[in-house]
């Protein structure tokens, strides 16, 4: 490992803390070193509030104030060059006269790509990039997916019987997983934009989708009710999160995408009648700028993700003690690759990734 990867995996290190709390915006790691001692680091903590780069330079002790402009700043992610909800961080870094910056990828956000490297040439400063960038890009897959291929990155979920059932015969729901998945299924609720379930499960399971067992910000909650036949007596309309009814009545979102979510509302996105549902669907949350969605089922809406191939990740927990006879068989997936398995107690834990859909 070189001194230039060394710094970057603590870069990613640091980004990863922001989990959960800076979308839109990607997750991102700084560290500032001068003579292999690092004098500072920092992460981008919170959608709206400083970046990386600010955080890092800020968290620098009076004594090492001299040794900014004696320094390498690393940063896992190309500075940006312009004014959202912060000022730009290239120029925070010029300022600074910081001489050299490390980074691991490329911004794909049109707003950036390129351009923070572009200006922090123009000011004399060198830039050494793609280090450790697979890994780079691979923190922020939902970010690159977002703004490089122009879609949500969809996550399936679902629980299973070691005989392969998601639910009863009749879709009654049955508790599969046990406590301690329950908990690790609510902080991965916690780290995505949105949760989609469709009518039959909101119907019959009547969830929360909140993130009631981790800390964390509930999600959007997304549910499919074509007719608008669910009750409003359920939960997932009791205004405690976001919630957007996909239908086919009724509008109240905006198509431009400047719709701010806010919790105790309920919105109505319209699809048509005529056109495939899984591509309306994935075309709406584009448009609304939501940039992943915990997919937590049925069987069917699961399995039609799957049947159109616009899924990038499945987790199934399988209770190896549990049996449904005569149950909803689990959906199947099809062009899978398991990347790694856990096991809490009576649970065993897939992951996979769709390998015809990398970031």
């Amino acid at each position: 490992m070189t001194i230039d990867e060394l710094y970057m995996y603590r870069c990613l290190q640091l980004a990863q803390a922001g989990a959960g709390h800076v979308a839109p915006n990607p997750m991102v790691g700084a560290v500032l070193v001068y003579n292999n001692r690092i004098i500072g680091e920092g992460y981008h903590r919170e959608y709206g509030m400083p970046h990386a780069e600010v955080n890092c330079i800020a968290s620098v002790k009076k004594e090492d104030l001299h040794l900014v402009n004696k320094s390498v700043m690393y940063v896992s992610l190309e500075p940006c060059a312009h004014y959202g909800k912060t000022p730009p961080c290239a120029d925070l870094i010029v300022q600074h006269r910081i001489p050299k910056v490390v980074i691991g990828c490329r911004d794909p956000f049109p707003e950036v790509n390129g351009k923070g490297i572009e200006k922090l040439l123009a000011a004399g400063v060198t830039v050494a990039t793609g280090v450790l960038e697979k890994e780079c890009r691979q923190l922020n897959k939902r970010f690159f997916t977002f703004h490089t291929q122009h879609s949500p990155y969809i996550i399936l979920k679902w629980a299973q019987s070691s005989d392969g059932a998601i639910a009863a015969a009749g879709g009654s729901a049955v508790q599969i997983s046990n406590v301690y998945s329950n908990r690790l299924v609510h902080r991965w609720r916690s780290e995505e934009c949105a949760i989609l379930v469709g009518t039959r499960t909101a119907m019959l399971d009547d969830p929360a989708l909140t993130t009631r067992l981790w800390p964390g910000k509930n999600a959007v909650r997304l549910v499919i009710d074509r007719e608008l036949k669910l009750p409003a007596s359920l939960r997932l309309f009791d205004e405690t999160a976001p919630t957007v009814i996909f239908n086919e009545l009724r509008n109240t979102v905006s198509m431009d995408g400047n719709n701010v979510f806010t919790d105790g509302r309920n919105w109505y996105y319209q699809f048509k009648q005529d056109t495939s549902i899984i591509h309306q669907l994935m075309n709406a949350l584009y448009q609304l700028r939501i940039q992943s969605v915990l997919v937590e089922g049925g069987a069917k809406l699961l399995q039609s993700f799957i049947n159109e191939n616009r899924w990038n990740e499945a987790r199934i927990i399988t209770n190896e003690t549990l049996r449904i006879p005569g149950g909803i068989k689990a959906p199947e997936l099809a062009q899978a690759q398991m990347i790694r398995e856990d096991h809490l107690f009576s649970d065993r834990i897939e992951h996979y990734i769709n390998p015809s859909v990398l970031v």
